[in-house]
């Protein structure tokens, strides 16, 4: 089982990296998450699905620490998100006491039903939005 997790996260995230965010990032509706690369110091957009309520953004990962976005969180948990073609800066918290298959429920449909097809460790994040 761990062969084919491995082998699902490996197909899944080629794609997305090669095919499906270079695409997705150019359209000016797409949510964007925006951290701070660990190694090269660099901005690194990445879609996501979610929802801003409030002063908080909240998103579920696919792939928890696994996912590079994550992983610049952890070392840097200042972010910015495009929300509807307008940018705001925040501060990311990352939630795995968060129940992330019921937030789900509470996120953008198509989104949801995605993450919960193509993900092995769903991981909920908060963004709290400084404006």
């Amino acid at each position: 089982m761990a062969d084919f997790r491995d082998l699902k996260f490996r197909a899944v995230t080629a794609f997305q990296r090669h095919v499906a965010n270079p695409l997705t990032r150019r359209l000016r509706s797409q949510t964007l998450l925006e951290t701070t690369g660990r190694t090269s110091g660099r901005a690194r957009p990445t879609p996501v699905g979610g929802r801003r309520v409030g002063q908080e953004f909240w998103l579920v990962s696919e792939y928890g620490e696994k996912s590079h976005y994550i992983r610049n969180i952890q070392a840097d948990p200042r972010v910015r998100v495009r929300i509807e073609g307008r940018w705001h800066t925040g501060t990311a918290h990352l939630l795995p006491e968060d129940d992330a298959r019921a937030r789900l429920k509470k996120l953008p449909r198509y989104n949801s039903a995605a993450v919960r097809a193509l993900g092995t460790n769903l991981l909920t994040v908060r963004v709290d939005l400084a404006d």
